[in-house]
């Protein structure tokens, strides 16, 4: 979280291990609210194409420009340079009902 209800939104670690070599990231939500579970937009690897869910309710306000030229970041620094959007939050204490590290590392045996 980046403070004044400003999230940080990309992939999970285990996530990008789980996809493989990341070669295309496609956003274009940019200025849409949305709601948890909808999809923000799509993450290419190798072999499979799969689509980006939003962890909570808000505003994409703006997408890692970055990741155009260099989408390994995903790869390389998921938690780092491999974010993938700004989002606004509409209630910053939906945070509260998400899964803390330790808990989704034991979610997905890792």
């Amino acid at each position: 979280m980046e403070g004044d209800g400003i999230a940080l939104v990309g992939i999970t670690d285990f996530a990008q291990r789980e996809l493989g070599d990341i070669v295309f990231v496609d956003i274009n939500t940019v200025g849409s609210e949305l709601k948890a579970n909808d999809i923000f937009g799509t993450v290419e690897a190798v072999k499979t194409v799969s689509d980006l869910y939003l962890p909570i309710d808000g505003t994409v306000l703006e997408v890692n420009s970055s990741l155009e030229g260099n989408p390994e970041y995903v790869n390389q620094d998921p938690y780092g340079n491999g974010w993938m959007i700004k989002l606004k939050m509409n209630n910053p204490d939906d945070l509260n009902s998400l899964l803390d590290a330790q808990a989704y590392k034991e979610m997905v045996g890792a």
